[in-house]
C-alpha cells in the first residue's frame, strides 16, 4: 500500500507536460514551445514527427509514421512518412494521425478521428476518416453562441463549481 501511494504522488511531476517534451525531443522528435502533450508515445520513429508552437495533443493520440501493411511482401518494400503537425492547434483524445500528414495551423482535430489526408489550415476536421467540419473561425462563433464558456481559466476548484452550477443548477450533488 505504501508503495502505491509514493508511486500517485510521484506520478505527476513525471508526466509533466514539459517533462514528456523533453524526454520526446531527445528521441529526436521536433517539438516547438508552449505546447500541452498528453500522451507518453510518439510511435517508432519519433524523430519523423514534428510539432509547432502552442499545440495541444491530447490523450491516446497516436501517431503512426509507417505502414507495416507491407510486411506481407516477400520483397522489402519499407513505407514510412512524416507527420508534421504546423503552430495552434489541437489534436483531440484517440486521434490517429497517419504517415504523410500535415495538418495546418490555427487547426482542431476532433476526438476520436483518423487523419488520412492534409488538413488545410484554419479548419476543424473529425470523423473516421477525417473531413473538413467548418472553418477555425465558424467554430469560434458555435463555441460563443452555445455559452458554456464561463472563461475560468487556472482554479480547478472554482472551474468546476462554475461548470456545476451551469449543467446541474445551484441544487447539484457535489
Amino acid at each position: 500500500m505504501l508503495v502505491f501511494d509514493l508511486i500517485d504522488r510521484i506520478m505527476p511531476f513525471l508526466f509533466t507536460p514539459s517533462n514528456i517534451a523533453g524526454y520526446f525531443r531527445k528521441k529526436g522528435c521536433v517539438i516547438g514551445e508552449g505546447n500541452q502533450i498528453f500522451i507518453k508515445d510518439f510511435g517508432s520513429e519519433p524523430y519523423l514527427v514534428r510539432i509547432g508552437n502552442h499545440c495541444t495533443i491530447s490523450g491516446e493520440v497516436q501517431f503512426i509514421t509507417h505502414d507495416g501493411g507491407v510486411w506481407i511482401f516477400k520483397e522489402s518494400i519499407p513505407k514510412f512518412g512524416k507527420i508534421e503537425i504546423k503552430d495552434n492547434c489541437f489534436i483531440g483524445y484517440r486521434s490517429i494521425i497517419l504517415p504523410n500528414v500535415t495538418i495546418g495551423p490555427n487547426s482542431v482535430v476532433g476526438a476520436g478521428s483518423v487523419v488520412t489526408k492534409n488538413v488545410p489550415p484554419n479548419t476543424v476536421v473529425a470523423g473516421v476518416p477525417a473531413r473538413v467540419l467548418y472553418s477555425s473561425d465558424e467554430y469560434k462563433m458555435k463555441c460563443i453562441a452555445h455559452k458554456t464558456n464561463l472563461g475560468y481559466i487556472g482554479n480547478r476548484a472554482e472551474l468546476k463549481r462554475q461548470l456545476t452550477d451551469y449543467f446541474w443548477g445551484k441544487r447539484a450533488l457535489g
